[in-house]
């Protein structure tokens, strides 16, 4: 019904927001965006177990510049909704949550890119009054444009969870691996994208391996005294 999808349509398009419109506070990450729907559903360390997993691969994404990237923050909130509704964790749910995350980052990515078009039409029809410095025109403009950013995500985010949510449930009931190799599967390909973009960023960022054992170091230091 769509009274139950109504909180996650409500997360979505506030972490959709977060990821290039406002305010940009990394709420929108994988990790945090994918705990916090975990929470929403009411099982929060599921969130934080896919969560996790997004995160490995979304560190191969470099969201800067003019370039096309997964959008995560719905995305995640997804995944994590999915994953977070099956606590049991049984075989196939961790996948589903993973596959349900990368469909939706990647209609997300497109939805971004039609939301910009829409964007510069919008600034063109304001472009005298913007010319001008009028303040109203401009925080007009802001507005609508964060307005309609918030609703891409929110839309983006009910339909998707919507859709999985109920593919899930078919796909489970035949589902016959056993469930602690399924979840080793997905770490295991998340874990491989992850070393790849380390991979990349240590051959092309001076020093970047260094910052990593260094920061291996101190987190390993932070677990020991715990």
């Amino acid at each position: 019904m769509w009274i139950d999808l109504l909180p996650i349509a409500l997360l979505g398009g506030l972490l959709g927001l977060d990821v290039v419109s406002f305010p940009q506070a990394m709420i929108s990450r994988p990790l945090v965006a994918a705990t916090l729907a975990g929470a929403l559903i009411g099982h929060s360390p599921s969130g934080l177990l896919v969560g996790a997993a997004l995160e490995l691969v979304a560190l191969d994404t470099l969201p800067f510049g003019a370039s096309r990237y997964p959008e995560w923050g719905s995305a995640a909130v997804v995944g994590g909704a999915i994953f977070a509704t099956h606590p049991t964790h049984p075989a196939g749910a961790m996948e589903m949550a993973i596959i349900a995350s990368l469909s939706t980052a990647w209609v997300g990515s497109w939805t971004m890119v039609k939301l910009r078009e829409w964007n510069a039409h919008w600034a063109a029809n304001r472009r005298e009054a913007l010319d001008a410095g009028a303040r109203g025109a401009v925080v007009d403009l802001q507005l609508l444009c964060m307005t309609a950013d918030f609703l891409r995500g929110a839309t983006l985010a009910a339909l998707s969870y919507g859709v999985f949510a109920s593919l899930t449930r078919l796909t489970l009931g035949a589902w016959s691996t056993d469930a602690r190799i399924s979840r080793a599967v997905v770490v295991t390909v998340a874990a491989s994208v992850a070393a790849s973009a380390a991979w990349k960023i240590f051959h092309s960022v001076s020093g970047a391996r260094w910052f990593f054992l260094g920061g291996l170091a101190v987190g390993l230091a932070i677990m020991g005294t715990r």
